[in-house]
């Protein structure tokens, strides 16, 4: 099949991200129903993958296999959000916004974005007509996103699964993979888009590497913007009187897992440097309190 608009599919995916988004904005303005979001977001991500594997048609193994990727990744997540929001309610991400028509556009507009930012090395390589053969980086994409996807839904449903126990009411999960990361199923969104932009590189050639950015606006926008930040701040100003809370901070790393043994060991500005413990982090938590403990636990070390 021939080329749509341009050569890239980017005006043609900009388009129907646009009315896609633009459609659920129109539902959640006059109904003031907002269960959809997230479902419109995630699949979002399926129509984008499908729709430019079907219009350019060449169906080349690396073009199926990063759609059916994104396919997988997209149901997967919309179908869970739906049903979590379903049983728990309302968003509250939205209660400032459902009054105010022009903070909930600009949600919508930064949604719409996300997913063609995000989309591009999956439209790139589905538009392209090069069709390398089998290469290194296409496995090593794979197996990225092997592992990205699993940490991601394993996650959820300890988290779904912990919440949904009135044992639990009013205590954050340190459970599974919780344990080892504050956020292991934003260490597997991350990972694996990371993995689909590996597998996508054998395809690229000159301007086209620029779909990096796919995976780095991802790693920005949950690192510093709407992922992290926003939960770090709620659980912040939930669990401030909570000396354990602040020992489950010290102690397990933000984002990637690892043992909170050797975590809660490690120096501060490594932390900091690799391991993505920024300060922004620790902003709502009282910072006497935080400084003492942080003080206690170096007591600890030395002796």
């Amino acid at each position: 099949m021939g080329t749509v608009i341009d050569s890239h599919f980017l005006a043609l995916t900009a388009i129907v991200t646009v009315g896609y988004q633009f459609f659920f904005f129109v539902i959640t303005a006059l109904l003031r129903f907002d269960k959809v979001t997230d479902f419109a977001g995630s699949t979002n991500f399926v129509i984008l993958a499908i729709l430019t594997l079907v219009v350019k048609g060449s169906w080349h193994f690396r073009q199926v296999v990063l759609s059916m990727l994104v396919i997988m990744w997209g149901l997967r997540l919309g179908v869970f959000l739906l049903m979590r929001i379903l049983q728990w309610g309302e968003d509250r991400r939205f209660d400032q916004m459902r009054e105010n028509l022009g903070k909930l556009a600009v949600f919508w507009i930064f949604q719409a974005v996300w997913v063609w930012t995000v989309s591009l090395p999956v439209t790139v390589v589905n538009a392209s007509d090069r069709k390398p053969s089998l290469k290194a980086q296409d496995v090593i994409g794979w197996i990225m996103w092997s592992i990205g996807i699993f940490v991601e839904a394993t996650s959820d449903q300890q988290k779904l699964a912990f919440k949904n126990s009135p044992e639990n009411r009013g205590k954050w999960c340190n459970a599974g993979l919780w344990k080892y990361s504050r956020h292991p199923n934003y260490f597997g969104e991350i990972f694996l888009w990371w993995g689909i932009f590996v597998a996508a590189t054998p395809g690229l050639k000159n301007a086209e590497w620029l779909v990096i950015l796919g995976p780095i606006f991802l790693t920005m926008l949950l690192l510093f913007i709407s992922g992290l930040p926003l939960l770090e701040e709620s659980a912040d100003k939930k669990y401030a009187n909570v000396p354990a809370y602040w020992n489950y901070k010290r102690t397990t790393s933000p984002l990637i897992l690892l043992p909170p043994a050797l975590y809660g060991k490690l120096p501060s500005w490594f932390k900091t440097t690799f391991l993505f413990e920024f300060p922004l982090y620790n902003r709502s938590l009282p910072q006497e309190n935080w400084n003492r403990s942080e003080k206690g636990t170096n007591a600890r070390k030395i002796s």
